[in-house]
This record gives C-alpha cells, sequence and structure tokens, in this order.
C-alpha cells in the first residue's frame, strides 16, 4: 500500500480512519456481546496472547515475560470460548459481566499493501451483578490487521497489561 503524503492526498488519513473504525467497532460487538459478528473480524491464523508483567528492579531488563503468558489463543479457542459462554456451565458469566471497553492512542504503521501493524491503549472496566465494585485492566495492545476481501481481519494480538496483579478476578472477557 502507497501511502500518499498530504500535499497527494488524504490516503494516510483514510487508512488511520478505517483502523480506528475496526478497532472501535470490535469494542462495541464485545461490549454488546455480539460476539458472533465479533468472530467475523478475526483471521483464520490468529494469535490472540497476553503476556505476563511482573515488577522488576530497572537493572532486571524488561518487566515483559514474553514466554509465560495469561492467555494464548487462536481463532479455535476463541470460538470455543463464544460457545461455552452460551451453556449453562460458564459460571463465570452468569450473570454476564457489563463491559466497556475505550480504545485510545491508536498508532497505524502500513508494513505492506494489505497489512498494517496498530498500537493503541485500552481500558476495560466491568461490573458484575448487583456489586458496587467495578473491575479494571489496562494496558496497551499491538495488533496486525490484514484486509481480506476488502475487510480488515485482527490475525495477531499481543495484550501488554500494565498491571503485574490483574484487577480483575477472571479473564472470561476478551480484550
Amino acid at each position: 500500500m502507497r501511502l500518499r503524503t498530504k500535499k497527494e492526498g488524504n490516503v494516510v488519513s483514510q487508512l488511520y480512519d478505517e483502523v480506528r473504525d475496526f478497532l472501535h467497532r470490535e469494542a462495541f460487538l464485545i461490549d454488546n456481546r455480539r460476539f458472533g459478528e465479533w468472530l467475523d473480524l478475526l483471521g483464520e491464523t490468529l494469535v490472540y496472547r497476553m503476556p505476563l508483567r511482573v515488577t522488576r528492579e530497572k537493572s532486571a531488563g524488561s518487566d515483559i515475560v514474553e514466554e509465560m503468558t495469561f492467555l494464548e489463543e487462536n481463532k479455535r479457542s476463541l470460538i470455543t470460548r463464544v460457545h461455552r459462554l452460551n451453556t449453562t456451565s460458564a459460571w463465570a458469566e452468569d450473570p454476564p459481566s457489563r463491559t466497556r471497553h475505550f480504545i485510545t492512542n491508536i498508532f497505524v504503521e502500513p508494513v505492506a499493501d494489505d497489512e498494517v501493524q496498530v498500537t493503541s491503549y485500552f481500558l476495560m472496566l466491568r461490573s458484575r451483578g448487583s456489586k458496587e465494585e467495578v473491575e479494571q485492566i489496562f494496558g496497551e495492545r499491538h495488533d496486525v490487521l490484514k484486509k481480506v476481501d476488502s475487510s480488515w481481519k485482527l490475525t495477531y494480538r499481543t495484550i501488554y497489561p500494565d498491571q503485574s496483579v490483574l484487577g480483575i478476578r477472571n479473564i472470561s472477557n476478551f480484550l
């Protein structure tokens, strides 16, 4: 994909708008529990992972442990999780969580004609039942989106939580 400068047109802005709209649509579908439609946004070879963050001294290097993950899934396992939500054994989501995903600080970097790398910040707030407590998780996501049949598909997501101890009781929701 050749991006034109501002002098040549508004292609850069159009690409950014497409990616931003994709991420906001994804958040809307998840927050409204329209998981079947959300699955349609995922590429067939999707890798969906969240490495562990630990607390270390600066001299110890990175506080991300890529070899250990809170979750590491693919499209098939996410389909299974979505199907499980419709069974009576999905106790963690009965009653269902109410979630809001806030996606911001979106940075889009084209890497090929049909592929972009996207970095964004996320905040997910979750309330459950009649409890006053609000759970939250926040951090940064690194995505790869690929254009398939003129639609963007999420093919790779790495979720880097800012918390080393997560602020949610379980990871039954999608980030």
